[in-house]
């Protein structure tokens, strides 16, 4: 019981820093006035945010039947989900706000503000299954709803890197660089390798 508690307070801590760091570095730099600064500021914070906890749901798939030992998985993946459903809604909303009348040209921006749009779309349908996964259709395609929602976040990444200024510069952009290269290898792994792996056992 008592390495359970340990372990269960070691993941605890470690998804607070992943989470945590990025919105911290964020804060740090940021000159808080009031007024017209308030939304430009706010902005950023829900694209770290989301990034950084849809990075927790990559890593966690490669880990999946040894989490679910050690902590409630389920519950895990259902408050971290409505968190970056909220944030992958307000990211974008409030630029639009910002962009008022001329929210046009956001799209001058070039393919990365499009790979955070087609991004956006794939990651929504996550929650689109969720909702409908009373339905048969829903139920016997989960698993590339799945990927599809990780397609997205994996646009994402090449969209936050190349747009976000926080992460123009270290410590943040080797950060981010290391979520989406780990990232990369943990979809690899869960949805190609273990998937082999285990139809093999199955033969």
């Amino acid at each position: 019981m008592t390495n359970k508690v340990a372990v269960k307070s070691f993941l605890t801590l470690f998804s607070l820093f992943a989470v945590g760091y990025p919105l911290w570095v964020r804060f740090s730099n940021t000159t808080w006035t009031p007024g017209t600064d308030l939304l430009p500021n706010l902005f950023p914070f829900f694209g770290l945010l989301a990034f950084s906890m849809l990075w927790l749901h990559a890593i966690s798939g490669v880990f999946e039947p040894w989490l679910r030992e050690q902590i409630n998985f389920d519950r895990f993946v259902h408050v971290t989900s409505i968190i970056i459903l909220i944030s992958i809604i307000l990211h974008p909303l409030l630029l639009l706000i910002m962009m008022g009348s001329n929210f046009f040209q956001i799209f001058s921006g070039g393919i990365y503000v499009w790979l955070g749009l087609i991004g956006f779309l794939l990651l929504i349908t996550y929650d689109i299954g969720k909702l409908l996964n009373k339905y048969d259709f829903f139920v016997r395609h989960w698993q590339k709803i799945l990927v599809i929602s990780t397609l997205g976040f994996l646009l994402t990444f090449f969209h936050s890197l190349n747009l976000g200024h926080d992460l123009e510069a270290d410590p943040l952009r080797s950060l981010w660089i290391f979520y989406g290269v780990t990232a990369i290898i943990a979809t690899v792994y869960t949805y190609g390798v273990k998937r082999i792996m285990k139809n093999r056992e199955m033969l």
